[in-house]
């Protein structure tokens, strides 16, 4: 990587956690004298940062041709007040978030619980929580915290009872927006309080920052678009749309060139190398020839020829329409001119950054030894050639992936299965090169278009754990469980193992507890897992507790679903882990007696009995076994008569090993008298029905075949009036099928995971 586009990341204590993506308190960039092809920082004050390309898109448009690039994106509120119309305060607002000495990675942050913007003067909350802060009130607990005092219609109430019972019913959510606005409309308290609680379970949404920012703009003051658009970026830093829509904001609001610069290269800092980053750049080219700034603008073209974004083919002819149509002079400075000395001077007398006073001071007037002014356009041209050779070379190889994303935004309808595949195939891609920046940038690009999928989170988290960067790592799993996927229990079972592995056991205490009490209540793989990770840092005694604290709950409750697969794992534990089969004997033992049997459980119970020292309890388990398998009109039994069968013949097993003869006698009478009657009736049942069927079969081909044909010959034989290998088969006990699914999708994923584990 060049030394002017490595973008440095600086780990500080003060570090937010953003939805967006890992944003330091203070982020900048390396700027060398001597960056690729003469290019240095951006006069008329504004620092240049040079970032490197790791995200792509498709589009590009030419500066001369602004009817192909579509505003009504960026079309929004006409804002009438300029700066120098304003107060001061006003101007000052918009820089305050900015670092004046150069190009500002400084991100506020916004406290969800007394609503203050940290290092954001005189702003007051409207209640909003910042996506992303790893403050616990979020989601519905956000709508509760101000605007008491706000009266609703009955559509309104309807709705906000809606989203309050399920915080991600995204249809809900903008059914309640749409309602507010039309019934609200001059109302920003209202307006304000949907837009902070929607935003907070779906900060991605780029669109309805939009929005809210131009209802502020329309009903309220610059200081609270300001302070939306912050939180926008923030919150989906990684978005070029975003971005464009806060920079056509300031540049209708403000006349101070360098404010509006700021505001670009902070974007263009984040989003400069995506591969749809066209749409800001071009904005960006506007403004400067709007001024005039020539030098700035050959400055913008040669930084977009760095990168692979989609349309370099049109920068690349506009950047050599400016630079034949303007002077060199207007287009070179005083640091090119330098450049050009010290690369291109006869002999190679000019030092790699050696300062020659006398080109800083004829700044406007390059001069290059030997060189006609023609030469020096030609070479100059020539330089940034090679680095959009470079570019396209690049582009090449991922224009594949690029063209396969059709849908780089942020939606609640999944995405298809293609597109998830070519997302991991274009992240494999890049972690095989040796850009880290390339790497962390494009995750943030697909996690706005995959923040639903805890997979992707994931392996977010274990490339940068990989590559010695625990605090990207942290900061993305902090905002996959706290924001995006934190209904998941995927991502908590990952979170809290994540933790334990980094040594940080009593956050995978937390997590684990959380997750099996609140997000997921009583998830066998979570209780499980926390035992297990109990057992392995020295602590039996809080492995047991686990357990037995998760059975209590269960047993409390009327119809547990879940007791059951909670013991068979307690018992296993017991034998497996602690090796106390007299144990796990006796807690299955102690609770088989007043609950629900099942197959799953009657199998352990068989399966520790048969592993236990002599004698067997024969008869205790046989009476378990019969008290399963017999009707029994006072205690319906819900076990489908396959499951009975199968659990008889389980136990018939067993008795054949450790049973006497009349163990075995009882057993199997009762087994014949249960289920091979019943097979017999109805096998022949089905012999009746078929011979039926067989029957109406000749009758029809009597009344369709040949008139000529002989009556006699219409009469099936005797052999054929039974189905053809019927008796040929001999009876056979059912082989071991998976547990089905006997009450609820929930208690089928518990029997998945209990099978996967014990059987």
């Amino acid at each position: 990587m060049e030394d002017g586009q490595s973008l440095v990341y600086q780990a500080s204590a003060s570090t937010e956690y953003t939805s967006s993506g890992y944003v330091p308190a203070e982020q900048t960039t390396t700027n060398s004298d001597s960056i690729l092809g003469g290019v240095t920082s951006i006069p008329s004050g504004t620092d240049h940062t040079t970032t490197e390309a790791s995200g792509i898109d498709s589009g590009n448009v030419c500066n001369s041709d602004p009817n192909l690039i579509s505003q009504d994106p960026v079309g929004g509120v006409a804002y009438e007040a300029k700066a120098d119309s304003m107060t001061g305060g006003h101007s000052e607002s918009l820089v305050s978030h900015e670092n004046m000495e150069g190009v500002s990675m400084h991100m506020v942050g916004y406290d969800s619980v007394n609503g203050s913007i940290g290092d954001m003067a005189n702003y007051q909350s409207g209640g909003a929580v910042e996506n992303g802060n790893m403050s616990a009130d979020t989601g519905g607990a956000i709508i509760e915290q101000v605007y008491e005092d706000v009266v609703y219609s009955a559509e309104e109430e309807r709705l906000w009872h809606i989203v309050r019972a399920n915080c991600l019913d995204f249809n809900a959510w903008t059914a309640l927006i749409e309602e507010t606005e039309k019934v609200a409309e001059t109302d920003i308290i209202k307006i304000r309080k949907v837009y902070d609680a929607f935003l907070a379970e779906f900060p991605l949404c780029y669109g309805y920052w939009k929005k809210y920012a131009d209802h502020e703009g329309r009903l309220d003051s610059v200081n609270k678009v300001v302070e939306v658009y912050e939180r926008a970026v923030l919150a989906v830093t990684y978005s070029v749309e975003i971005w464009l829509h806060y920079c056509t904001f300031a540049i209708s609001t403000y006349e101070d060139p360098d404010i509006i610069r700021r505001l670009f290269e902070r974007g263009l800092a984040y989003v400069g190398t995506d591969y749809q980053s066209y749409q800001l750049w071009d904005e960006y080219i506007r403004y400067e020839e709007s001024h005039q700034a020539w030098s700035n603008l050959a400055m913008i073209y040669t930084r977009t020829l760095e990168n692979p974004i989609q349309q370099l083919d049109r920068y690349f002819n506009c950047f050599k329409e400016l630079a034949t149509s303007r002077p060199l002079s207007e287009i070179c400075t005083a640091e090119e001119a330098e450049m050009v000395i010290s690369t291109l001077e006869s002999g190679g007398q000019a030092l790699q950054g050696e300062v020659h006073d006398d080109v800083v001071e004829q700044s406007s007037k390059p001069v290059s030894a030997g060189l006609t002014e023609a030469e020096e356009l030609e070479k100059y041209i020539a330089i940034r050639e090679e680095m959009y050779k470079k570019a396209k070379e690049f582009d090449s190889k991922i224009i594949g992936f690029e063209t396969a994303i059709r849908r780089p935004y942020f939606h609640v309808r999944p995405l298809d299965d293609v597109e998830i595949e070519n997302w991991h195939n274009y992240l494999d891609f890049m972690e095989r090169g040796d850009d880290f920046n390339k790497v962390v940038k494009l995750y943030e690009r697909c996690l706005i278009a995959c923040a639903n999928y805890p997979e992707f989170w994931i392996r977010y988290v274990l490339c940068m754990e990989s590559s010695g960067s625990m605090e990207l790592a942290n900061n993305a799993l902090a905002r996959a469980t706290q924001v995006f996927v934190k209904k998941q229990p995927e991502i908590h079972l990952f979170a809290a193992r994540f933790k334990e592995l980094s040594g940080d056991a009593v956050g995978a205490r937390t997590v684990y507890q959380i997750l099996y009490t609140e997000i997921s209540p009583g998830l066998l793989e979570a209780i499980v897992k926390h035992a297990n990770m109990e057992y392995r840092l020295g602590e039996k005694d809080a492995a047991l507790s686990v357990y037995e604290r998760a059975i209590s709950a269960e047993q409390a409750k009327e119809h547990s679903q879940l007791l059951p697969l909670l013991l068979i794992q307690y018992t296993r534990f017991l034998h497996l882990v602690v090796g106390d089969a007299e144990k796990a004997r006796e807690v299955l033992s102690g609770h088989l007696e007043n609950m629900q049997l099942s197959k799953l459980i009657l199998e352990a119970a068989i399966y520790l009995e048969s592993i236990q020292q002599l004698p067997k309890r024969v008869a205790y388990l046989d009476s378990l076994v019969e008290r399963f398998i017999t009707p029994n009109p006072e205690n319906p039994n819900l076990a489908s008569t396959a499951d009975r069968e199968e659990i008889s013949s389980i136990l018939l097993e067993f008795l054949d090993i450790f049973g006497d003869a009349q163990s075995i006698k009882k057993a199997s009478n009762r087994h014949a008298l249960l289920f091979l009657r019943q097979k017999g009736m109805l096998v022949s049942k089905k012999r009746h029905a078929e011979d039926f069927l067989a029957s109406d079969n000749a009758k029809m081909a009597k009344n369709i075949s040949d008139p000529s044909q002989s009556v006699m010959g219409s009469y099936p034989n005797v052999q054929n009036q039974w189905p053809a290998g019927y008796g040929q088969t001999t009876p056979a006990w059912p082989t071991t099928t998976q547990p089905q699914a006997q009450w609820n999708p929930g208690y089928a994923s518990h029997v998945s995971y209990i099978c996967s584990v014990c059987f």
